[in-house]
């Protein structure tokens, strides 16, 4: 056996081994269909790193300058993402990005011949190992790509370090936001320049089919903010109102699915603008767009800002052209506040405390839901633990995951970042300045959750929340 195909045969017996003498997926019992799925995983990665190191091979045989004595050409295909594409079933652009990730992190030669380190060495250490997929490492290898035409080496070495470091375990999607997020605070002088590029893009087709109007809408994510917030809003209250049903299984009961009552919330909305001097108002359930800017940023017109349930950041630009529009909350951190901790006096959090936590958690903290979706729950639990109502016992979780913690023995944890003052909420804020917003504090702290012992018998604490995302967290 070749050594080179030693990973992926290890990982094969690996599979073979937790699969045991199972005739089929069926026929295993929970702790094997984790270890299966496991196993699995880890095969697949291994096998996308293979096939990225092959792929960047026939690229190499497929180049232009090889003419008709391309590897591509030779094999009738006009080059080398069409030939991987029909020979693997996948689409032209899954093969480009394989390309694109096996040169990336494929061995190389100076102009004498001798052997030099990969471009992005982590990525293929990653990548080797099993602990990185190819999609994932695509996404990093292609922002390394577009930031290291402005950035020192090392700079370029430290980043390429810590989103590796932070994609292990994190879905496609999740790696995706964690990019996204990071392009921002590597190169945030470009964000106002693609943002009038996506401006430039902007556009709204409306047609007719079968009785039926199909609407197409593409437009900058600061605009987009809104109507998510106008729309989803709507389906909220919707959702609150189906609760008051006293008999929800009577025939005339509201069984809408989410995406219908998205639609008869434009249509509502707009029927509403038509009439805007009705009396009656749009159902929003408090519908508001936050905007989230640090105080120095805003000041220095430098950096970028976020948006509440959108993962794209935005520049300092667009948020002064947003301040000046209505149902727009800009949240300054860094600036005057009001009080966020209550302790006992109450045991709701407030719409502030909520604001602040989106801060900390980014929304769900567990599946990353937007903060619409979330409500705050006491970690210590107000009436059998006698828990405050303190940021520092408040996490933002969705419906699910809240169920998910209580019924399957998750615990969390809120990690103070250093230097922060022990104690109590008011203790901390008794030792910080008067100026400042209060609780910040408690708003740059980590959420960590912590699986049970039949998930995990080391009981592995995992990043959550906003910081999972965060480059530099």
């Amino acid at each position: 056996m070749s050594e080179h195909l030693s990973p992926l045969c290890e990982a094969v017996a690996a599979l073979d081994a937790v699969w045991a003498d199972a005739d089929g997926a069926a026929d295993l019992s929970r702790s094997q269909l984790v270890a299966v799925n496991d196993a699995i995983g880890q095969v697949r990665r291994r096998l996308e790193a293979l096939h990225a190191e092959v792929a960047a091979a026939i690229a190499h045989e497929s180049r232009p300058e090889l003419g008709p004595d391309s590897l591509a050409k030779q094999q009738g295909y006009r080059n080398t993402a069409q030939l991987i594409a029909a020979t693997t079933g996948s689409s032209a652009g899954d093969a480009a990005r394989l390309v694109q990730v096996g040169e990336a992190t494929a061995a190389r030669a100076d102009l004498v011949g001798s052997p030099r380190p990969a471009k992005y060495p982590v990525v293929q250490a990653a990548l080797t190992a099993g602990s990185l997929g190819v999609p994932a490492a695509n996404l990093i290898v292609a922002l390394l790509d577009r930031v290291r035409v402005r950035l020192d080496r090392d700079r370029v070495a430290e980043a390429e370090r810590r989103l590796v470091e932070k994609a292990v375990g994190l879905s496609l999607d999740e790696v995706r936001r964690l990019v996204t997020r990071a392009e921002a605070a590597l190169g945030p002088e470009l964000l106002e320049r693609r943002e009038e590029e996506r401006r430039a893009r902007r556009s709204l087709t409306m047609f007719e089919r079968d009785g039926e109007l199909h609407i197409a809408l593409v437009t900058p994510v600061e605009a987009g903010s809104s109507i998510i917030a106008a729309i989803d809003g709507y389906v909220s209250a919707q959702f609150a109102a189906r609760k008051d049903t006293v008999d929800p299984g009577a025939p005339d009961a509201d069984r809408r699915t989410v995406t219908m009552m998205r639609a008869d919330a434009l249509n509502h909305i707009c029927a509403h603008a038509l009439g805007c001097e009705a009396a009656d108002r749009v159902p929003l359930g408090g519908a508001t767009v936050v905007v989230r800017v640090d105080l120095k940023d805003l000041e220095a017109g430098t950096g970028h800002a976020t948006i509440d349930g959108i993962d794209q950041p935005v520049s300092i630009t667009t948020v002064r052209r947003m301040a000046a529009s209505g149902g727009v909350i800009p949240c300054v951190l860094g600036s005057d506040g009001e009080i966020l901790d209550w302790g006992r006096e109450r045991r709701l959090f407030t719409r502030a405390q909520k604001l602040a936590l989106v801060e900390r958690d980014g929304g769900c903290a567990m599946c990353a839901l937007p903060p619409g979706m979330t409500k705050v729950h006491h970690l210590r639990w107000w009436h059998r633990d006698t828990g405050p109502t303190d940021l520092d016992n408040g996490v933002l979780l969705c419906e699910t995951c809240h169920h998910r913690i209580h019924d399957n023995g998750w615990d969390i944890r809120i990690e103070r970042p250093p230097g922060a003052p022990p104690g109590s909420a008011k203790a901390a804020k008794a030792s910080r300045p008067a100026r400042g917003l209060p609780g910040a504090v408690h708003t740059n702290a980590r959420v960590w959750l912590i699986p049970p012992a039949h998930v995990d018998p080391q009981r592995t604490p995992r990043l959550g929340g906003r910081a999972r995302y965060e480059i530099a967290a």
